[in-house]
């Protein structure tokens, strides 16, 4: 039959089935309409090799003599024995497109498998990929991996992952592509800290806004596998799959399984044409406007409601909670311009540290005699909204629920610990609700239910603490049924409370993937709010997740997780880009510096429909030691503000100077007044962030020039002492 072609954005994805199995013969740059006869692509058969050619299936498998890592294993059961039909010879059965949507259905009638293929490749070039196998045989089928793969162009030689730990998520590494598997494993039963949120092929040498890129994410927030795979014929696959636990899917005959998405995009601008691509689709979701949608943003699409401006009460009071201290903060932060106050861990029975009281979700009587309603009126009638933060999925030992049901406990035994059960190690003190267990899942729901419908709650913050290392229901490892009746409590209580918004925050960013973020508003990058170590976290977070959706924190002057001390403006410039807020004690904040706060958060609101609907620019600088990144609004967009960037000075520079910068991402033929505004003269912060006789000449009545000028020629910069930054506007003229 006819190859089936999608075309979208600058990206052409072909499959071919001229071997009689469905083969991604492109994915990559456009192809245009018309495809010469694909019979010209038939390969050489080499010697000491298969008699036949040997394609690189959508789900590569032995019986086509692929000899690298297959999409499928599993083996069917029957009459006690095991590991039968444990080669699989998928073949077509019916391909076809509807819209941007192509579907392939293949087939093994002796191995009693069907695999269906759904490939859309959306309006802004992201491609979404997923396999549905079904047991169509009269015996169990035990499902052991099931993978969605992409081919990467020869040129691709260089492999871009991510990895990181606790306060220091998202860092990047290279390495060359050579022959073999490298394989990223996630066996958190959460996405990981470490885990890689982008894996991405590219050419030699491929930048923020140059070369080659063909990115993958896994949209699945369990135990997971990402890797390329590189076979001795010079084929090189990325991809990724749930990584399943020992029988941890077995298919009943007639039962299906459908794997997490696999989103993936091409470009041929760098990683910075990644990022339109992953921010197009983000942006195009229905569920993305938020509750009380009413405006039009630039990208002409509705934008909801603004992002408000968030205070959230950890760094400022801890556990210490008393409704006095806890008005004055929201007194103070109504006086600074807040617009969402979230009361953080502490408030529930018991808890007066982390050793006690997860899983008890009640109002604490001793500390809130009277509920949480007379915080939650003093902050609503402030203007504000009121949040709470949770951990539904944890419990602790020391709780009511814990000493009342042990059995609701998830860990590798059958038993529950009470009857000679072993539990898994504890982490921060706590272990994991069985959210499998329908009782357990129902009470958490019912809890979390009862204080959204008892209180005029508008946002939880949702934690999730800890690893599900050994994580099983009834003695099985269940990790992916787990992530499963996760997903259902937030599309629940979602269902039940469409105007809430939910935060998935996971000991920071432990839990940052497409799948927990079709079910919430945005993700905690980290729970370091150090401006540094947050200037590289939110840098790749934003290679995936758009700035709307990140959130950002002002925290103190000297950080509560690295001990460094910066000035406010670093903080601040560093948190504008993304959801704008502060953990901090803000009563604390007076004089110049309260005034200074006061005016950057004006800035954001005045520049955050900008900052949320823009494109993202990430300049390439030989320099290591800066960072030029803004946001631009769309070509032709009219406003007072037509990008918004930052360089920032991450360490000491070997030059003595910064000189010139050149700024990227700016319509060419048009013109523009550049302005430093943050800090400027008369800051308290701007002695402290520049180390010069004499600024350049043009910072202290702007620059004009057009985006061409400005992207080939640039504009020479003052020079900024270390852990500092500049805020740029540029107004179109």
């Amino acid at each position: 039959m006819d190859p089936l072609h999608l075309r979208s954005a600058g990206t052409s994805l072909v499959i071919s089935f001229d071997c009689g199995e469905a083969e991604v013969i492109h994915w990559g740059a456009d192809l245009g309409s018309t495809l010469p006869d694909l019979a010209i692509l038939g390969e050489p058969v080499p010697h000491s090799a298969i008699d036949a050619t040997v394609p690189a299936g959508l789900l590569p498998q032995a019986s086509s003599s692929w000899r690298g890592r297959p999409g499928l294993r599993g083996h069917r059961i029957a009459d006690g024995v095991s590991g039968l039909d444990f080669s699989a010879r998928l073949r077509m059965v019916t391909a076809g497109t509807k819209g941007s949507t192509a579907v392939v259905v293949q087939s093994d009638p002796d191995a009693g498998v069907t695999v269906s293929s759904s490939l859309t490749l959306h309006d802004g070039g992201l491609l979404e990929l997923r396999h549905t196998l079904t047991n169509d045989g009269t015996t169990p089928y035990q499902l052991d991996e099931l993978a969605t793969v992409l081919p990467v162009a020869p040129d691709a030689t260089e492999l871009l992952d991510l990895t990181g730990r606790w306060c220091r998520e998202n860092h990047p590494q290279r390495r060359s592509i050579q022959q073999g598997t490298w394989v990223r494993t996630g066996r958190h039963g959460r996405t990981g800290h470490d885990s890689s949120l982008l894996f991405a092929a590219g050419t030699p040498g491929f930048g923020n806004r140059h070369g080659k890129v063909w990115a993958t994410h896994l949209a699945w927030s369990g135990n997971h596998e990402q890797f390329a795979d590189s076979i001795g014929d010079g084929r090189t696959m990325i991809g990724g799959s749930e990584l399943l636990g020992p029988a941890e899917v077995i298919l009943e005959p007639g039962a299906s399984y459908t794997t997490p998405a696999l989103f993936a995009a091409y470009s041929d601008r760098g990683l910075d044409g990644i990022s339109e691509a992953f921010y197009s689709w983000f942006r195009s979701r229905p569920h993305h406007v938020l509750p009380t949608a009413s405006t039009t943003g630039a990208t002409g699409a509705a934008a909801g409601k603004p992002r408000p401006v968030v205070l959230n009460t950890w760094e400022a009071v801890y556990f210490d909670h008393n409704l006095p201290t806890l008005i004055e903060l929201a007194d103070s932060a109504a006086e600074l311009g807040v617009e969402r106050f979230v009361l953080d861990d502490g408030w529930f029975r018991g808890r007066r540290d982390d050793h006690a009281g997860l899983g008890d979700w009640y109002v604490d009587e001793t500390l809130w005699p009277d509920g949480l309603t007379p915080l939650i009126d003093a902050v609503t009638s402030r203007g504000m909204e009121f949040g709470l933060w949770v951990e539904p999925e944890m419990v602790n030992l020391d709780s009511d629920i814990a000493r009342a049901h042990p059995e609701w406990i998830a860990g590798p035994a059958a038993a529950s610990h009470k009857d000679g059960g072993r539990l898994p190690l504890e982490w921060r003190n706590q272990h994991i609700i069985d959210l499998v267990n329908p009782e357990a899942w129902q009470y958490i729901f019912d809890r979390v239910d009862a204080l959204l419908r008892g209180n005029n709650i508008s946002y939880l913050k949702w934690d999730q603490n800890r690893d599900l290392l050994e994580h099983g229901h009834a003695g099985r490892s269940s990790v992916h049924e787990q992530t499963l009746a996760a997903y259902r409590l937030f599309d629940e209580l979602k269902k039940a409370h469409p105007g809430v918004e939910i935060e998935s925050c996971s000991s920071g960013g432990a839990r940052v993937d497409l799948g927990i973020l079709e079910r919430t508003d945005r993700i905690w990058a980290s729970d370091c709010n150090d401006a540094l170590e947050r200037q590289t976290i939110q840098r790749w977070t934003g290679l995936v997740v758009p700035p709307e959706l990140v959130g950002g924190h002002v925290g103190p002057t000297t950080s509560h997780t690295t001990a460094r001390t910066h000035d406010l403006s670093f903080r601040a410039i560093t948190a504008l880009f993304g959801h704008f807020g502060m953990e901090w004690d803000v009563r604390e904040v007076q004089g110049a510096e309260r005034e200074q706060l006061k005016r950057f958060i004006g800035l954001y609101k005045e520049h955050r429909d900008l900052i949320h609907s823009g494109r993202m620019v990430r300049a390439d600088i030989a320099d290591g030691s800066l960072m030029l990144h803004g946001v631009v609004a769309p070509a032709g967009s009219e406003g007072t503000t037509a990008a918004l960037f930052a360089l920032v000075s991450t360490r000491t520079s070997f030059a003595e100077q910064t000189g010139r910068i050149t700024i990227p991402g700016l319509e060419p033929e048009r013109s523009y007044r550049v302005e430093a505004i943050f800090p400027a003269p008369g800051d308290a912060d701007y002695a402290h962030t520049f180390t010069q006789v004499r600024p350049p000449a043009w910072l202290a009545d702007g620059a004009v020039a057009d985006g061409r000028f400005l992207a080939e020629v640039g504009l020479p910069m003052p020079i900024l002492n270390p852990e500092h930054a500049l805020l740029l506007r540029f107004t179109a003229i």
